[in-house]
């Protein structure tokens, strides 16, 4: 477990340190695309969207707001959307904190029920949701290539 970790809502400052650790992730630097779905989530909601950090220094952040309506289902649903944590950061308890800090928003904003989505390929992920206590929900994703 990581000591000194902070978690609290995201703003506009962390848009870098979120666009460092995508760029671990994922090989590419991509400001542009975190600045947009910063201010998606921060102009929402703004405390529903978490970011982790230690020393002044983000090291994980977590997407995700309250919704209803979609998909036929009426009932208020958290979606966890985003997520990243440095890599240097795994296996010390940060997306545990930052996923419980978001899903204790969603109850708070009247959820019952939180969502999201995996990609099949990304089994580290799948195994983290899992871990979190996530399971297989009654929908099913479609897709049709264009």
């Amino acid at each position: 477990m990581t000591t000194g970790v902070r978690i609290r809502p995201m703003n506009e400052l962390d848009i870098e340190g979120i666009c460092r650790i995508d760029e671990k992730i994922t090989g590419r630097y991509r400001p542009e695309v975190w600045e947009q779905r910063a201010a998606y989530y921060i102009r929402r909601d703004p405390d529903s969207s978490q970011v982790a950090e230690v020393d002044g220094r983000v090291v994980g952040f977590m997407l995700g707001e309250v919704r209803g309506g979609e998909f036929g289902l009426e009932e208020p649903t958290g979606w966890v959307e985003f997520f990243g944590v440095d890599p240097s950061s795994r296996e010390k308890g940060v997306g545990r904190r930052l996923i419980e800090a978001l899903l204790g928003h969603f109850r708070a904003k009247g959820a019952h029920v939180a969502r999201t989505m995996v990609a099949a390929q990304d089994k580290d992920i799948a195994a983290f949701i899992a871990a979190m206590g996530f399971a297989p929900a009654p929908l099913t994703a479609l897709e049709k290539r264009l």
